[in-house]
C-alpha cells in the first residue's frame, strides 16, 4: 500500500513531508542510503555483494555500527516502496550538500556498482571530454 505525499518542505538538510498518515523526516543519512539503493537496483535487483558493500560504506561514512547501517538501508527500501514519489523529492536535498559530500556520494556509488576500474576511467574520460570548455 502506498502512502500519498500531500506536501513537502526543506529545512536545512532535512526533507519533511506530510502524508495521509502523518509527518516524516528524511536527513542526509537517509538520502545517501536511498541513493545507494537506487544505484544498486539499476541492474534490476540488489545482489548480496552490493548489500554488503552498502552496509560497509554507510557504516564507514557515518561512523555507524553494522546493525545501524542495515537498519538505515532497510528503512530506505521500505520508505521508497511505500512512497514511490519520494525518490524525486530526495533530489531536493542534493543542493544542500557540500561539494565534498557530493564527491563522497559519487565515490560510494561507484563502489556499489562495482564495475571494473577500466570502465570507470573510460566513463570519466567521456564525461570530461564532453564537459571541458572548447572540447
Amino acid at each position: 500500500m502506498t502512502d500519498t505525499i500531500r506536501s513537502k518542505r526543506l529545512e536545512g538538510t532535512t526533507l519533511i513531508i506530510e502524508t495521509s498518515s502523518g509527518t516524516e523526516t528524511y536527513d542526509a543519512q537517509f538520502l545517501v542510503a536511498a541513493m545507494l539503493i537506487f544505484i544498486a537496483r539499476g541492474s534490476g535487483s540488489i545482489h548480496p555483494d552490493e548489500s554488503a558493500k552498502m552496509i560497509d560504506l554507510i557504516e564507514e561514512h557515518f561512523h555507524l555500527q553494522g546493525a545501524q547501517s542495515l537498519e538505515l538501508l532497510t528503512r530506505a527500501m521500505s520508505e521508497l516502496a511505500e512512497k514511490p514519489e519520494l525518490g524525486a523529492m530526495l533530489a531536493d536535498l542534493g543542493p544542500t550538500l557540500s561539494d565534498a559530500e557530493k564527491e563522497e556520494i559519487t565515490l560510494m556509488a561507484l563502489k556499489v556498482i562495482a564495475v571494473s576500474p577500466e570502465t570507470v576511467h573510460r566513463a570519466f574520460d567521456r564525461y570530461f571530454s564532453e564537459t571541458m570548455p572548447g572540447g
